[in-house]
């Protein structure tokens, strides 16, 4: 057929056949190619560390379509008129003549292929630092199809024991869950003083207690600096401080950079952050020549600066722009990103939204308020599990920046809607009366993000002042004489306290025993119970009755990421 629009995308992972098939929706007569280094295709890489530990057999899942069809060459040439040429590596984009050169990895032929519009999406690689003994036998990542059928070949032979996973981020937790389930024993070794980085710090050792609890140990403010061996075979790692650890595997994840070697050969311009530089409608430096997925950088949607967001929704979500661009010209945008992820920690799930605390002040924001709430998701009789959730909002405009949650409960609906709020630039005066659905099996009357919304709004109103666990510890440790109220009753102080010297009164009986508390009404006092309701409730009476100086423990004794007596 005449005047067929040539669409070359180079890049099968998720990205790439997302643009092909986009463009193929839009225009059945165009001739599409999608060329892949790679054996696959569409593979699901973010189920690698669940086929690795077991929660499903089937590889093939993987590869598949919702109805089983594995998605290969086969399936994009029937029921796509797509060609999927895989094995074949792009070595070179001809910008002047508008081709890619590339070469079949198989046979070692040279072939060329000619396109009106080419799309980029060659992914990220993961980061390899130049650490002595890195080539050794028992070192791998978890970036590939090839990495994931090395590590469920060892989980199911049984055969290794002891086991590093370098990375306390997204990757390095599922593989950590993945391994332990595979029965063996699993450390963590992070750099930084805590896991998960875009977490809150208060939150990240929450749930670090909650991965010791589950037998796997966990290292921070520590790192790699040797990898040792015996007759070329992984035998242990050196850190920084000198401890030797033993170990016959060691999955490298500290995270991914963009892969754009192929772009860089091409002249085509990289930004600052080492990432492809695309304009909203993923077009590159050249006006033919689109780029999405890892390999490119995107808008934090929040500060307005450049970012790296190697997430495979949003290369989705890139694909789709650039499919629909190539065909129809440059109609669709894509806004940027405000950094949404979610992670399964073995029963807990960790989410994150926006910007976390300490990310807003290197961004700039000065008078920024947090608060931690700590509270089920759905009512007890309907066995409601915890959810321990951290807000950050911008105090003048109300903005809210950010939003963390963790624990045992439905973590991926708050952050959902913490999402959709920030992205649809709401105030927490507009949060504060969100119409949500409810109904006790899915939800508490007042939602949790909500409840956390109307901390915020009292705060910020000056209605109660807010501490929080860690400053708590903090000045304990520095050995000052806190006066710290528990408003619970004897029988719950009896099943768990902090243990710190704190003071037990109900708060049914707090209005009748208030001689019990410091006479000097600029007396300091912290007030709290097992998630800190209670401890408001009793700030408000204290307050009443002249004390001027009442703080709250913000999430209650659920939030403590501390040991404690009970």
């Amino acid at each position: 057929m005449e005047n067929r629009k040539r669409i070359v995308v180079i890049g099968g992972s998720a990205a790439g056949p997302k643009a092909a098939a986009r463009a193929r929706r839009l225009d059945q007569n165009a001739d599409i190619v999608i060329i892949q280094k790679g054996p696959d295709f569409s593979m699901a890489s973010c189920g690698y560390p669940y086929y690795v530990g077991g929660v499903f057999d089937d590889r093939c899942a993987l590869l598949s379509t919702p109805t089983g069809v594995i998605r290969g060459p086969g399936f994009f040439q029937n029921a796509k008129d797509i060609r999927a040429i895989p094995m074949t590596e792009a070595t070179l984009i001809l910008r002047d003549e508008k081709a890619v050169l590339c070469k079949d990895l198989t046979t070692g032929e040279e072939r060329r292929f000619d396109y009106d519009k080419l799309i980029i999406a060659t992914g990220s690689k993961p980061n390899m630092p130049p650490i002595p003994g890195i080539d050794l036998d028992g070192i791998t990542t978890l970036q590939s199809m090839k990495d994931a059928d090395l590590l469920r070949k060892i989980r199911d032979e049984g055969q290794i024991k002891k086991a590093i996973v370098v990375g306390g981020g997204l990757i390095g937790m599922e593989t950590c869950e993945a391994l332990n389930l595979a029965g063996i024993d699993i450390t963590v070794i992070e750099m930084m003083d805590q896991i998960m980085m875009f977490m809150g710090c208060e939150l990240a050792k929450l749930l670090e207690n909650h991965v010791r609890s589950k037998a796997a140990h966990v290292i921070t403010g520590n790192g790699v600096v040797e990898f040792l061996g015996e007759n070329g075979k992984l035998s242990g790692v050196k850190l920084g401080n000198g401890l030797e650890l033993p170990c016959e595997l060691a999955v490298m994840a500290i995270g991914v950079k963009p892969n754009v070697d192929l772009a860089k050969r091409s002249g085509i311009d990289i930004g600052e952050l080492g990432g492809i530089s695309v304009d909203g409608h993923m077009v590159t430096s050249d006006p033919d020549i689109y780029a999405i997925g890892d390999c490119v950088e995107v808008v934090n949607r929040i500060t307005g600066k450049m970012t790296l967001a190697p997430f495979g929704d949003l290369a989705n979500l890139q694909g789709r722009v650039a499919g629909e661009n190539v065909i129809l010209g440059n109609t669709a945008t894509f806004p940027g990103t405000i950094h949404t992820s979610i992670c399964k920690v073995f029963d807990f799930s960790a989410g994150s939204t926006g910007l976390s605390e300490s990310k807003a002040r290197e961004m700039g924001y000065d008078d920024i308020v947090t608060v931690i709430n700590a509270g089920p998701d759905k009512p007890g009789f309907m066995s409601g599990l915890l959810l321990v959730t951290k807000m950050i909002a911008d105090r003048a405009s109300g903005k809210i920046l950010g939003v963390q949650c963790m624990g045992p409960g439905d973590v991926s609906k708050q952050i959902a809607q913490s999402s959709i709020a920030i992205q649809g630039g709401l105030t927490v005066d507009d949060l504060v009366n969100s119409d949500l659905p409810y109904a006790p099996p899915f939800t508490l009357a007042i939602d949790n993000l909500i409840s956390t919304s109307h901390i915020m709004q009292n705060k910020i109103r000056g209605y109660f002042q807010g501490i929080s666990t860690t400053e708590v510890k903090g000045r304990l440790d520095k050995g000052e004489d806190l006066f710290l109220l528990d408003l619970r009753g004897p029988d719950e102080y009896e099943a768990m306290r902090l243990g710190v010297g704190e003071s037990l009164i109900p708060l049914g009986a707090l209005r009748k025993r208030l001689n019990e508390l410091p006479g000097e009404k600029d007396s300091e006092i912290i007030c709290f119970c097992k998630i800190s309701l209670r401890g408001y409730e009793g700030a408000l009476i204290l307050q009443a009755n002249g004390w001027t100086n009442v703080k709250v423990m913000e999430g209650g004794i659920m939030a403590w990421q501390f040991s404690r007596e009970k």
